[in-house]
C-alpha cells in the first residue's frame, strides 16, 4: 500500500488506524466482502454536485443518496450525481473511484450521513480498489468536521 494523502494527515494528528489489504473490488458491497466487513461499517464516499461546486456525500454502503434530502440538507438549487470524468482530476493520487472521504483535504464541502455516526468505527477506501483505512467513527468526524445530515435512504 502506498502512503497517501490521508494517511499523512492521520499520522500528523496522532489518529489509531488499520490498513486492510482486499482482492480488487469496485463496488461497496464487494469491498465488504472482500474485506469481510458488514457492510454498514463501510463508508461509501459520493461524489455530488451542488449549484456546480464538487461536494463528498459519506454513507453506509449498504444505502443510497437521496438527492432530494441532499438539495434540503444543503440549501442549494442544483443538486445532481458527479460523473468521474468531473471529479477525477481532483484526486490525482487516487484510482477514480477510490478516493478516501476526506473532502477537508482537497477543499471541499463533506455530508454524512447520520446513520454512519451510529458506528463505532468506520471502514474507507484508501485511494486504492485493493485497499482500505478502518478507524474510530469519532476520529473522523472531528478531522473532517462533515455536516452531519439524514441524506440516504436503503
Amino acid at each position: 500500500m502506498r502512503i497517501t494523502k490521508v494517511q499523512d494527515f492521520l499520522e500528523k494528528h496522532n489518529i489509531k488506524y488499520t490498513t486492510i489489504k482486499h482482492s480488487r473490488a469496485y463496488t461497496s458491497s464487494e469491498i465488504a466482502e472482500s474485506a469481510h466487513i458488514p457492510g454498514e461499517e463501510i463508508a461509501k464516499t459520493v461524489m455530488a454536485k451542488i449549484d456546480d461546486k464538487m461536494s463528498m456525500v459519506v454513507l453506509p454502503a449498504s444505502r443510497k443518496v437521496d438527492f432530494d434530502l441532499l438539495k434540503e440538507a444543503s440549501g442549494g438549487g442544483e443538486v445532481a450525481l458527479a460523473t468521474e470524468e468531473e471529479f477525477q482530476y481532483l484526486f490525482t493520487e487516487c484510482e477514480v473511484g477510490a478516493m478516501p472521504p476526506f473532502g477537508n483535504l482537497y477543499g471541499m464541502e463533506v455530508f454524512v450521513d447520520e446513520t454512519l455516526t451510529e458506528d463505532k468505527e468506520i471502514a474507507f477506501n484508501a485511494g486504492a480498489h485493493t485497499d482500505l483505512i478502518r478507524m474510530a467513527y469519532n476520529d473522523f468526524e472531528r478531522l473532517v468536521n462533515p455536516k452531519v445530515v439524514k441524506v440516504s435512504r436503503h
